[in-house]
């Protein structure tokens, strides 16, 4: 599949979005706009769950607004899905047909089913989490999955979400204890229903702006030093922590909130019981965020429709690290011979006691190695800060924020003194242990790029032995090495604060 230019109108309870997104075979999709309308459809449903006239043109008036957008830029290529909203509703097929003939969206009605599972297609494709419970509560219902080593187990749709759960139990604007209390049980008895939930004690991923806002609220707690919520984790400690200051504000002090979009403070609360219930339903320790849902399941099932390997569920981070590579010009024909070059390295390291071999730890030199320095894209001389910035704030598909902070740490070494201004924020994040290791292996990425200087493959292979505590280090190239040479010796201080001894280079040029 070639590159392509598509748009989502995701028509839901509470909002709708207009999503549109490239494609690109080398650099992979690409969010480009997202364009919100607060709508509140599910409070236009009357007893007889009929939509009313008044929700009807709303849903016309933002329609023709999108149409005007993807107008000014030219994409054609749209898919529009409805989901509880016009699904609850008696009218729905002609809220639909009236759609159409008015704005000339079509739109396609999903069930609950399929929400569910594109959700969860979302989540398997761009998070690591092999196995878990996911839930994206929508304004009129809530879809949990159930997924092990990626493969789906079971779904289901509730005809319940934030803006129902509002309507049926809460009077005024905030939620009193009591209230709280009989949504807790009110969602805590549907989800026992499910046989398959009970205590299997995997991490719950929170799909939808609901959880988006949880986790934007505990990173606002936690002065957190990073960007984004695409695969933070919260504790239940920590979630409890957020429930008790959300409860305790007014609706003034939350529609305040740094964290939470005011158009969420009234439906906050009433969410986070239904999470809290979940999680102990599930027997869960941990909280997971995925940005990533049912709008990026339907465009990702869409290219591995027309190209099957473009995603991979079982290898997200190498796939991420690889698009990212090449929107920053390090395409992988690039930087095959330096990630050679640098597997080598280890292993020899590996081979004289510098490193105790750990698959992990080579796993991650080699996606670092292909990102190395990629902050020249923007500028050579500030390569490493672009590149540390870029790094830890950008949301990587496949890995925790920790070990994108990690990557990060790795992939811009330039100097300890670098290292250690970068390493500042994260100092309760990793032991100095670890933060040795990542400094040593930094340092050993460094060297390495020395060693490919010119950009021509000139060394083919490195070999060290060790002689008391001397090293002897042997550099074998195929050509005109100056370049490498004047690099490596210039950088072979680096290395040579790993060892206690003295390292000593040699170069052999092998025979054509």
């Amino acid at each position: 599949m070639t590159y392509f230019k598509t748009a989502i109108i995701d028509i839901g309870s509470n909002t709708i979005r207009l999503v549109l997104y490239t494609y690109d075979p080398q650099r992979g999709l690409k969010e480009v706009e997202n364009i919100k309308a607060v709508a509140r459809l599910r409070n236009y449903l009357q007893a007889d769950h009929v939509m009313t006239e008044e929700g009807i043109q709303k849903l016309e008036q933002v329609l023709l607004f999108f149409r005007d957008i993807l107008n000014d830029y030219r994409i054609e290529d749209v898919r529009a899905i409805a989901t509880a909203s016009i699904r609850q509703a008696q009218n729905g097929t002609e809220i639909i047909e009236r759609m159409l003939k008015k704005t000339g969206i079509k739109i396609e009605l999903i069930t609950g089913e399929q929400e569910a599972y594109f959700g969860y297609f979302a989540v398997a494709h761009t998070l690591a989490t092999p196995s878990a419970v996911t839930i994206d509560i929508g304004g009129g219902s809530t879809e949990l999955t159930y997924f092990r080593d990626k493969e789906l187990q079971y779904s289901h749709s509730f005809p319940f979400g934030s803006v129902s759960l509002k309507q049926q139990f809460i009077e005024g604007d905030t939620m009193t204890k009591e209230e709280g209390e009989k949504i807790y049980e009110f969602a805590k008895k549907k989800f026992e229903i499910l046989p398959w939930l009970n205590n299997i004690k995997l991490p719950v991923v929170g799909i939808g702006g609901s959880a988006r806002n949880m986790a934007k609220l505990d990173q606002r707690k936690k002065d957190y030093p990073i960007s984004g919520v695409h695969q933070y984790e919260m504790t239940k400690e920590d979630f409890t922590s957020i429930s008790q200051e959300v409860l305790s504000l007014s609706f003034e002090e939350l529609m305040q909130l740094d964290g939470l979009s005011s158009d969420r403070a009234d439906i906050i609360v009433p969410v986070l019981e239904v999470f809290q219930a979940l999680m102990d339903v599930v027997g869960s320790e941990t909280f997971q965020f995925s940005r990533k849902g049912l709008r990026e399941g339907l465009v990702i099932e869409r290219i591995l429709k027309k190209n099957p390997t473009a995603f991979n569920k079982k290898n997200v981070f190498e796939r991420s690290t690889k698009f990212l590579a090449a929107e920053f010009d390090k395409p992988l024909e690039k930087t095959a011979h330096f990630v050679r070059l640098t597997e080598i390295a280890y292993f020899e390291f590996c081979k004289i006691g510098a490193f105790l071999y750990n698959a992990e730890d080579l796993h991650m030199l080699k996606q670092a190695a292909r990102l190395f320095h990629i902050g020249e894209y923007i500028e050579v001389d500030a390569a490493s800060q672009h590149t540390f910035y870029l790094l830890s704030n950008r949301s990587i598909d496949g890995i925790s924020h920790e070990q994108r902070v990690h990557l990060a740490l790795l992939a811009s070494y330039k100097n300890r003194d670098d290292f250690s201004r970068y390493s500042e924020p994260f100092m309760e994040w990793f032991s100095k242990g670890e933060f040795k290791k990542m400094r040593d292996i930094g340092a050993l990425l460094k060297f390495v790029y020395a060693l490919d200087a010119s950009k021509r493959n000139i060394v083919e292979s490195i070999a060290m032995e060790q002689s008391g505590d001397n090293i002897e280090l042997t550099i074998f190239t195929t050509g005109n090495a100056m370049a490498e040479m004047y690099q490596a010796d210039r950088q072979k201080k680096h290395i040579n604060r790993i060892f206690k001894g003295e390292v000593t280079l040699h170069y052999i040029k092998r025979e054509e």
